[in-house]
């Protein structure tokens, strides 16, 4: 019966976002207080669950997410991020053009976005398609392919983070793992499938946008821009590895422990940014600290979405779903990261969003954590991985990709479907492979 709710609350919620066309937010929330009702509990106890799940989701999440949102906003608009694309591509050469835009598309999407992302890169890759004389998807669909794994592997993303902070995972380690699953996967979904499918033809709409140009003077140099997009990768990265090579009693290790955990390395690279690509640059603080409130009002509803996914977990443990998920699992000969990683797979093809598909899949899968023992980091990457499966017509994601390089509903489905199943499978692949290593 307590499985049978579930699913009752899971086409509920197709049935409000998708038909009804409620607001994600509020459709999680009426979808938890249900489940929580028809699981037995008191209407006083749903709303206490639901209080805590939303809270306990967004503690430290609203510091990283919101850090995280203005150090994007900084690379955006002081034109960092076109320099990076920009020197990558003069030091790659047209040979290596797919090698430049899946760097770029990695390195900018690293502190941005999916979707602001692309938008600032979509004007570079056709520029750079024109001028080299090479077809869009030649260099789109890398670019793509990096910044979707950035989203769907790796912190300070809304997904892998909420998944964390959900698993009390360690958010450093997580991302030195996502990095190490990032890379094959980058290459296999990014230049080696567009080889695949190179006769497909793609011309950017007449009049789509007039993208922001910035001149030499106004963007700053190569080298900052692109340590200044590092800066948080690089400290949260060198925590991890230090935490597994460095005794606890290191005092260099201790150091990287506070430097290194994901809201104080955001915060370093939010004022490293306002001085490297802002008052370095003649730019005043109150123009900057604009940009940044503008950037944390961009993203408040990623965070109201979010919560709402950390309250139908906390139905879901408190109601006793998660018990009765794991007495099924018990036995079986399946992997908790495959099972994990399979349930978020079919969310996402159900409801288009790869963060609520993840938020709702962590809360499925959390009861798998205590009762298998499964690394919790290699839990947050399956379920990332399976978050990004088979994008189509119910996700914005889809239609941005189709609009903006003027392909049909079934190029599309060949080219960026096809490339974000490919980074699923790939991902659960990876995931796999490390668990007898770490």
């Amino acid at each position: 019966m307590a499985l049978l709710i579930l699913f009752a609350g899971i086409i509920a919620l197709l049935i409000l976002i998708i038909v009804f066309k409620f607001n994600t937010f509020i459709s999680l929330i009426l979808v938890s207080i249900g489940v929580g009702i028809a699981e037995g509990m008191a209407v006083k106890d749903v709303l206490v669950s639901v209080q805590k799940g939303l809270g306990d989701t967004l503690g430290s999440l609203v510091l990283i997410l919101g850090f995280g949102a203005m150090l994007g906003s900084l690379v955006s608009e002081s034109g960092a991020a076109q320099r990076i694309t920009q020197g990558l591509i003069r030091q790659f050469g047209r040979k290596n053009l797919q090698w430049a835009m899946v760097l770029t598309g990695f390195i900018v999407g690293l502190p941005m976005f999916y979707n602001a992302g692309f938008v600032i890169l979509i004007p570079l890759v056709f520029t750079v398609a024109a001028s080299a004389g090479v077809p869009l998807l030649y260099v789109g669909v890398p670019m793509a392919a990096a910044l979707s794994v950035t989203h769907g592997f790796l912190p300070p993303h809304p997904g892998p983070t909420a998944i964390a902070v959900i698993f009390g995972a360690d958010i450093a380690l997580t991302l030195l793992y996502g990095l190490i699953l990032a890379v094959p996967t980058i290459i296999l979904a990014g230049p080696v499938f567009t080889s695949m499918i190179k006769n497909l033809k793609a011309e950017p709409p007449a009049n789509l946008f007039t993208p922001r140009h910035f001149t030499e003077e106004e963007m700053p140099g190569y080298g900052i821009s692109i340590l200044t997009a590092l800066v948080p990768i690089i400290l949260m990265a060198t925590a991890a590895v230090l935490s597994i090579t460095v005794p606890a009693t290191s005092a260099i290790r201790q150091l990287f422990e506070f430097i290194g955990d994901p809201v104080i390395a955001l915060l370093i690279s939010v004022l490293v940014a306002l001085y490297t690509l802002g008052l370095s640059r003649g730019k005043s603080m109150a123009e900057l600290m604009k940009s940044t409130t503008d950037s944390v009002t961009s993203i408040s509803m990623i965070l109201l979405i979010i919560g709402a996914g950390g309250a139908l977990k906390q139905v879901l443990v408190d109601s006793g779903v998660g018990n009765f998920i794991t007495g099924l699992i018990e036995g079986t000969t399946l992997s908790p990261l495959f099972i994990a990683w399979l349930i978020t797979a079919l969310l996402r093809v159900c409801l288009g969003s790869a963060t609520v598909a993840a938020i709702t899949g962590a809360g499925i899968a959390l009861p798998m954590l205590a009762s298998t023992g499964v690394n919790p980091e290699l839990m947050v990457l399956s379920i990332g991985a399976g978050s990004l499966m088979f994008s189509h017509v119910n996700d914005p994601g889809f239609w941005m990709f189709k609009e903006y390089f003027n392909l049909t509903i079934p190029q599309t489905i060949l080219t960026w479907s096809l490339m974000e199943t490919i980074v699923s499978v790939l991902g659960l692949i990876g995931v796999l492979l490390l668990e007898p290593v770490v």
